[in-house]
């Protein structure tokens, strides 16, 4: 078979074969592969095909005469060396914030909490007296198979999900082995896991069929809250997994985790939730019911399929300001900048608001819209920001009104997920991704769904708890909901 040289590390693949499948985890497919994004650019020398049609459109001739090719397009010929970028210095925040509580561990010696966001991995080790070891992160590897969770559900039903399935669990396990490493000892003294994630992730994790996910009425046949063996799902160790009961098809184990860690059904008031992502998760609080939702944001806000979207790493603009009627863009390592993330990109909407160079139908006056030269933002750029935010926002308004509330009766708005951990609250109410009469009240949690896990991992106390308010939460489908469909289209102005 033909042997693909990945900086410098041999992979062998079989002949024909598209070039990602020797790359894995390394490179962004955000379109899942089907050559529409462009993120996949490599650089290859050696036997590979002939561009076709739909890289010609992508890529312009000076590119293809340098050898950058679409790793989802082209086909492995034979041996050939691929150069990929270092992705370096990625931004993300671990574990989130957890309230005071007696650590009463029951594994022996370690034990590990992991997250399967959509976009991101993380995890952290615990000792025996549930002292934090290490902390690490990685990208999900089933981004190959499409940026969402809908595109992994459709993959998984041609017959990928063993592979989609493989994918994660080494990855987790890969995980666990660095956190291990940096701990000093072997990955097999991990006793206990907990791994939290989306239904849709979990469902993938398992091997679990996901058809009832990917149709009306869009109901879980297996809403887990179960054990099973860590070596079942390729984890090091003997010891046993939990993986955390979800509210609802696409409300899920994540967002159990994070009410969790947010108290969120335990302090007084009314409360709302969101975790923002690609997977917009929200929940609310209110008079001893539980109420939440999910919206397909999409993966605008994880820096993905945007025409100069990328992860919170080296070089990518994260945060922009008007300084005397001009934008000024922080880039995260203080490199030259190649990209925006999704905090930059809610910032940098804020600003074209207030340069007027973006008006409030979403109409950009300079098409692309300079913000970091080279980096800019296209009009395409600005409809998808508009579909998430507007998906995101009308969720929130949507759960409040099946509530009979409005949002000056909302006393806390906690804000989980790593993209929210870097969200200006301010350029948030101003482009409308959450509702103005709330930004006052918002708590950032960081990532809550992994501080929630660790939770459970830390005192088994809390797992009777947090599965009986999974069991009681109601999911408002908004699929049909005249009050989701209002909001969304009013939500579409900034």
């Amino acid at each position: 078979m033909p042997v693909v040289t990945v900086n410098g590390a041999a992979v062998t693949v079989p002949e024909n074969a598209p070039l990602s499948q020797a790359l894995g985890a390394g490179v962004e497919m955000p379109c899942g592969g089907q050559g529409r994004c462009g993120k996949c650019r490599v650089m290859v020398r050696g036997a590979v095909s002939e561009p076709g049609e739909t890289e010609r459109a992508r890529l312009t001739a000076d590119e293809l005469a340098a050898g950058v090719r679409l790793a989802c397009q082209a086909r492995v010929r034979g041996d050939c060396a691929v150069t990929l970028q270092s992705a370096g210095g990625d931004q993300i925040r671990l574990c989130g914030e957890m309230p005071a509580f007696v650590r009463r561990p029951a594994y022996r010696p370690w034990g590990a909490a992991l997250d399967i966001g959509t976009t991101t991995l993380a995890g952290c080790l615990y000792g025996p007296g549930g002292e934090l070891l290490a902390q690490a992160s990685a990208p999900n590897p089933q981004s190959r198979w499409g940026a969402d969770v809908i595109s992994r559900i459709g993959a998984a039903l041609q017959g990928e999900g063993p592979a989609l399935a493989a994918a994660i669990r080494e990855a987790l396990a890969a995980l666990v082995r660095e956190m291990a490493a940096a701990a000093g000892g072997p990955a097999y003294q991990v006793d206990r896991y907990v791994v939290t994630g989306n239904t849709a992730m979990l469902y993938l994790l398992t091997g679990a069929d996901p058809d009832c996910l990917s149709h009306a009425p869009f109901e879980a046949d297996r809403r887990f809250g179960e054990a099973v063996r860590a070596d079942a799902l390729g984890l090091p160790g003997a010891g046993q997994v939990y993986l955390p009961r979800c509210m609802a098809a696409f409300v899920g184990a994540d967002i159990t985790c994070a009410a969790l860690a947010a108290e969120l059904c335990t302090r007084p008031g009314t409360r709302m939730l969101a975790d923002i992502g690609t997977n917009g998760e929200i929940a609310l609080w209110h008079g001893g019911q539980l109420l939440c939702c999910s919206t397909a944001a999409g993966p605008a806000f994880e820096g993905a399929g945007l025409s100069m979207g990328m992860p919170g790493r080296a070089g990518a603009v994260d945060h922009v300001t008007v300084e005397n009627g001009a934008l000024r863009a922080h880039v995260i390592g203080g490199a030259a900048p190649r990209g925006i993330c999704g905090s930059g990109v809610v910032d940098a909407l804020a600003c074209l608001l207030e340069t007027e160079t973006l008006d409030e139908t979403g109409y950009l006056e300079e098409d692309p819209a300079p913000i970091a030269p080279p980096v800019s933002l296209s009009q395409k750029d600005v409809r998808m920001v508009q579909l998430a935010k507007s998906a995101v926002c009308a969720g929130m308004r949507t759960l409040l009104k099946t509530a009979g509330l409005t949002g000056d009766q909302v006393e806390e708005l906690a804000v989980a997920g790593g993209f929210g951990s870097y969200l200006s609250v301010a350029s948030a109410g101003r482009i409308g991704l959450l509702p103005p009469e709330l930004t006052d009240r918002v708590r950032v949690l960081g990532n809550a769904a992994l501080a929630g896990a660790s939770m459970l991992l830390l005192d088994p106390a809390f797992v009777p708890a947090a599965e009986a308010m999974a069991d009681a939460a109601r999911a408002v489908d908004l699929s049909t909901n005249p009050d989701f469909l209002q909001a969304y289209t009013d939500g579409m102005f900034f």
